[in-house]
């Protein structure tokens, strides 16, 4: 039975941390982005995020946050959220919920604690600007 279950991967969808200039701030802070670099349309698109962690010794967890898009178009990106910096130290989860046509997916993505740095970028295609990618 569970073999009969089919389970699609996701491909070509992934996150990115990316650090900008805030002028609230006055100072770069960090984004999450939500990157669809495939040729499907995802609909009913659902993001749950929280960081997870230790600091000090003691279990750290932030308040969880829900986004919902109605379509992310193909070969674009939406930004999440920003990720404040005092949960950078913490696993940084991103459940990722959407559907292409009538399949439904899910992954799970993870910026593992102390990962969102200068020292991990790369560039972040259909930004074309330095960031972090968890894939």
């Amino acid at each position: 039975m569970k073999k009969d279950i089919i389970i699609p991967e996701v491909e070509n969808v992934f996150l990115a941390a990316v650090q900008e200039w805030s002028d609230d701030f006055m100072e770069k802070v960090w984004y999450a982005y939500l990157i669809n670099d495939s040729d499907f349309n995802l609909d009913g698109v659902m993001i749950v995020s929280k960081a997870f962690g230790t600091i000090d010794g003691e279990m750290k967890k932030t308040s969880v946050l829900r986004h919902a898009y109605v379509k992310v178009p193909a070969v674009s990106l939406v930004k999440i959220e920003m990720i404040e910096k005092s949960v950078l130290v913490l696993n940084n989860e991103f459940m990722l919920t959407f559907f292409i046509g009538d399949t439904l997916y899910d992954r799970k993505f993870i910026f593992k604690a102390n990962s969102i740095t200068p020292d991990y970028v790369e560039e972040v295609p259909i930004l074309f600007v330095d960031g972090v990618i968890v894939r």
